[in-house]
């Protein structure tokens, strides 16, 4: 009912409940019900109640089989703050997710207090996902020497965003990247890519570079199975007024500079696919549940909605599915089987 509810445009749990009570009879013909429908009181006790980690766990391998998740191919991973869960004098709830770019679907969350303990919280997640063959892409607050040995132990490869925050390692990238475009580095040890997309008064210009000569890189071999460090530069002009951002990384696969580009590109779908979604179509930073499993369990929901109403071919915005779902109980159990399932709904 729970999920349902979150699916057809329930927000919090007292919305949960009346739908439940609206749609009583569909609830009827797949759920016994002797004491009829929970309250909202009870919806919230329960899903408080519940360990987030054991029912992500349940979650996340329902929807792996609802989205017919063999191969995830990128993991983008990446926070994001809950903005309605402070309470008693705590911060509030900071939630680090895998998102399978290319499903695309939530993997996994792990809820931590502030932005600045995500360090901690990615090798946790990196545990529970399978990274067989995955490319694992993260900002540069996980740029981490045991972040990126882990994912190699998993078997899979890295490609994390380089700042401030490993200056000597920063530097040293700057450098190599500075003598690559000077002409200075063996042709065969350098790749180059730009491309260029436009639209209705927009026009962006991506340049990559990708150096697997790393003899200017000091602490080349404290990194995990290190091949390549490159720079992504992005030129952006709308309606005329024109941005740059110049980003730096590191990464373990051996792939071109258009692989390269795609995937930092990709990988920054985690915020418009992913959280854009939340706080756009389900309204998550207006969510005041302040209990902290409560809140973690609630959000897991909405993902685990979003992956199923993205997993349905028909062409529609998010919002304007849920709404559907809510008027059409057929069409919610479309979204329910998951999208290879249809004929048998």
């Amino acid at each position: 009912m729970a999920i349902c509810g979150v699916i057809a445009h329930c927000d919090d749990w007292p919305d949960v409940a009346q739908f439940a009570q609206k749609r009583q009879a569909w609830f009827r013909r797949f759920l016994a019900l002797p004491g009829g429908i929970p309250s909202h009181d009870t919806f919230e006790r329960v899903f408080a109640a519940l360990d987030p980690r054991v029912f992500e766990r349940c979650c996340v391998a329902w929807l792996g089989d609802a989205a017919q998740l063999v191969n995830v191919g990128h993991i983008a991973i990446d926070g994001k703050t809950l903005g309605g869960s402070a309470a008693n004098g705590l911060a509030p709830l900071h939630l680090v997710s895998a998102w399978a770019t290319q499903a695309p679907v939530s993997l996994g969350q792990v809820a931590v207090e502030g932005k600045s303990n995500e360090i901690a919280a990615i090798p946790k997640l990196l545990e529970w996902l399978d990274l067989n063959g995955a490319l694992v892409t993260i900002d540069a607050i996980g740029c981490q020497k045991a972040i990126a040995k882990k994912v190699v132990a998993g078997g899979g490869d890295y490609v994390l965003v380089v700042k401030g925050n490993q200056e000597r390692l920063l530097d040293d990238i700057q450098a190599t990247v500075g003598r690559a475009l000077d002409g200075e580095l063996v042709a065969t040890k350098v790749r180059r890519c730009t491309t260029t997309d436009s639209g209705p008064g927009r026009v962006e210009k991506r340049s990559c570079v990708v150096i697997t000569e790393l003899a200017g890189i000091r602490d080349r071999k404290q990194w995990s199975q290190l091949s390549t460090v490159g720079m992504c530069y992005r030129e952006r002009t709308v309606n005329g007024e024109t941005t740059t951002e110049t980003c730096y990384f590191i990464g373990s696969r051996r792939m071109g500079a258009r692989s390269y580009g795609q995937a930092l590109r990709s990988h920054w779908g985690i915020e418009n696919q992913l959280h854009w979604q939340l706080d756009v179509s389900f309204r998550e930073d207006a969510n005041q549940v302040e209990n902290r499993h409560g809140a973690a369990n609630l959000a897991l929901m909405r993902k685990l909605a979003l992956g199923l109403l993205k997993q349905h071919p028909r062409k529609d915005s998010i919002a304007r599915k849920r709404k559907r779902t809510a008027l059409d109980t057929a069409f919610l159990g479309e979204i329910l089987a998951g999208a290879d399932n249809l004929d048998e709904v």
